[in-house]
């Protein structure tokens, strides 16, 4: 299903609300958009999410997906947000690479670099590339959960981050969820292939949008 974009990057479309955020924008694309990564946002609801997108320089992805399945727009699909975070090496995912292929100890920043030497379909989308998709979702302690002695001083957000589990997406979001993915693919002329979740393109919490879903059936408007 087509949608339309007006020449901002902005959809006209009763399903999407428009909560345009400046300060998450960092510049009009230089580079076609190949990909979607989906993400949840490490926070307990919409609001605090939106107003975390109106501090200066702030991080934040094109779309924001609420538990009750509303749909934002909070930035235009034609700039750039920071979103992704350092790439990981794709080949290795396909097999059509090693390990070995890479230098000695390359950190997460090197094969990011290595990577964004690659022509865009070789690799997963980066900032420039891919459109961001989040859903409201917070990464909780397991029940019980006690760090080792080494980690008694890390702040909260810091074992969160490490051993959190995220939310499991609400079916609302998961219908929003694949209703968004695909009209951004027929709109954008994107393969289904080329939608990721974060933790697969960037070293990220493994449980970040675990249970994400845009795979479920879409009625056509």
């Amino acid at each position: 299903m087509l949608v339309e974009i007006d020449k901002h990057g902005m959809i006209s479309h009763a399903r999407v609300r428009h909560a345009r955020s400046p300060q998450i924008e960092r510049g009009k694309r230089t580079a076609a958009i190949t990909g979607i990564v989906v993400h949840q946002t490490d926070a307990e609801t919409l609001e605090s999410s939106l107003n975390s997108y109106r501090n200066p320089k702030a991080n934040g992805a094109h779309f924001l997906i609420d538990k009750d399945g509303t749909i934002y727009q909070t930035a235009a699909i034609y700039q750039r947000t920071n979103h992704v975070g350092p790439l990981k090496a794709r080949c290795l995912i396909t097999g059509k690479c090693t390990p070995r292929d890479f230098p000695a100890k390359a950190g997460a920043t090197a094969i990011h670099r290595i990577e964004m030497r690659k022509a865009p379909h070789e690799r997963y989308p980066g900032n420039m590339e891919a459109i961001g998709i989040e859903m409201v979702g917070r990464a909780r302690l397991p029940a019980g959960f006690r760090p080792i002695p080494e980690e008694r001083h890390w702040s909260l957000d810091k074992l969160r981050g490490e051993y959190g589990i995220f939310d499991t997406p609400t079916a609302a979001q998961n219908q929003a969820l694949s209703w968004l993915v695909s009209v951004l693919e027929d709109s954008m002329q994107m393969p289904h292939t080329e939608v990721f979740r974060h933790p697969l393109v960037s070293s990220k919490n493994k449980t970040e949008a675990q249970g994400a879903n845009w795979n479920l059936p879409v009625p056509k408007p």
